[in-house]
């Protein structure tokens, strides 16, 4: 009888410690910092940026066998770490970034995270990822474009959106098919602030179109936080560029087709970096009077049933009924692909994370966006990352246009505006 006493008292003992086992690894939490603009000019994409890693943390937490290959969805939390849940711990780094620096700090000292993301703008993706490189913390951006971010000889960093070289050649290939159909495109003007992001981008359009034979005419630079663009109008206006093509964040895009009605100024084409023009805020702000601004993409919506299209409802619902635009998409692909790579690692520790995402390899099928898939070169870029050219038509919303086999109808010339 004591025999059988002990046996079962040792019995109730190994289920209870594999009870617990089996609680504390479902209990478990990943926490990864998201640093991103809550405040400031760009408050608007920051809040579209948190709905989108919020919605991506619903799909990781929770089953959602219904979203086909994606990573993550099948099962509830990382099966890799014994169903382990996401948390992310948002920081508001302003608009600024020295605020962000300090916020990326914060969130790596303090609240002991295992991986950041953000910045969305490019010039506080520089600090912040710098702070994470510091201290050896692997850093996934998905949305910002400038193009020394993946030349400093980082090991923390990787990207996962086209760059601006991309882009950049998307508008020339772009322009040269609307050449060759009879639309005048050798006088380009580029507007672009003047923070990293503009600046950056300006120079890589600039560097690329002289590559290949077409120069800039005008290159006009303003600051970001400015509340007063007629000079710079009024000096495309005097030129008369064939096309201009804007680098701005959303406050100044709005100004500009603001001020572009003020003063009765369209140019015949009127092309856009993306960024504040993709914003849903732009579009509610001056969308009517922007008619057929081209912009580039790499996100669509998709027919109803498809995974896009489910993952657009699901985000709606917390975005307030805005469909996700291509900058929040971006965002939410690169939370996914840095997701992904600590359930393939199997562990927090930042070095298995690093070797995971260095190992990731991911197909079109297994993306939300219309890339070939997600491989990172040394450098920490996506060599697999592409986009398309998309314009705004017949009220609000961006349809593809170009190229052609991806098109949903055909380029509408000239700029309509309003």
């Amino acid at each position: 009888m004591r025999l059988r006493h002990v046996l079962g008292l040792l019995c109730a003992a190994a289920i209870s410690v594999a009870l617990v086992g089996t609680a504390s690894a479902q209990d478990k939490t990943v926490k990864i910092g998201g640093v991103y603009p809550l405040s400031g000019n760009a408050a608007s994409a920051g809040a579209h940026g948190k709905a989108a890693i919020e919605t991506a943390i619903d799909i990781i937490n929770n089953a959602h066998p219904e979203l086909g290959s994606l990573p993550l969805a099948k099962n509830a939390g990382l099966a890799g770490l014994g169903g382990a849940k996401v948390e992310v711990i948002f920081a508001d780094n302003q608009g600024s970034p020295a605020v962000g620096q300090n916020q990326a700090l914060r969130l790596i000292t303090e609240e002991k995270v295992v991986a950041l993301s953000g910045a969305y703008q490019s010039g506080i993706t520089l600090t912040t990822s710098a702070i994470s490189e510091k201290y050896g913390i692997p850093y996934v951006n998905g949305e910002s474009v400038a193009a020394n971010l993946t030349e400093r000889g980082f090991k923390w960093f990787f990207r996962v959106t086209p760059v601006a070289a991309d882009f950049a050649k998307i508008y020339l290939d772009f322009l040269k098919d609307m050449k060759a159909g009879g639309v005048k495109t050798d006088n380009v003007a580029i507007v672009h602030e003047n923070t990293e992001y503009g600046t950056s981008v300006a120079g890589v359009i600039a560097s690329v179109f002289k590559d290949n034979g077409l120069s800039i005419a005008q290159d006009i630079a303003y600051s970001a936080n400015t509340t007063d663009v007629q000079g710079q109008v009024l000096q495309l206006k005097e030129k008369k560029p064939d096309v201009v093509i804007m680098v701005s964040y959303t406050s100044d895009a709005i100004l500009y087709v603001k001020t572009m009605q003020s003063l009765d100024y369209k140019p015949p084409m009127l092309i856009a970096d993306n960024s504040g023009f993709s914003d849903p805020s732009f579009i509610k702000a001056v969308g009517k009077i922007a008619q057929g601004v081209f912009n580039r993409s790499s996100w669509g919506v998709g027919p109803p049933g498809s995974t896009s299209f489910l993952i657009n409802e699901m985000y709606k619902k917390k975005s307030g009924g805005d469909d996700l635009d291509d900058t929040s998409a971006r965002q939410m692909q690169g939370f996914f692909v840095l997701c992904d790579a600590i359930d393939r690692a199997g562990s927090t520790e930042p070095d298995k994370i690093q070797a995971a995402l260095k190992a990731t390899d991911l197909k079109p099928d297994q993306l939300i966006m219309g890339y070939k898939g997600v491989k990172f070169d040394d450098k920490g870029q996506n060599i697999l990352a592409s986009g398309l050219v998309i314009q705004l038509q017949d009220g609000e919303n961006y349809v593809p246009v170009w190229p052609k086999d991806r098109a949903r109808t055909a380029p509408a010339l000239p700029y309509k505006g309003w």
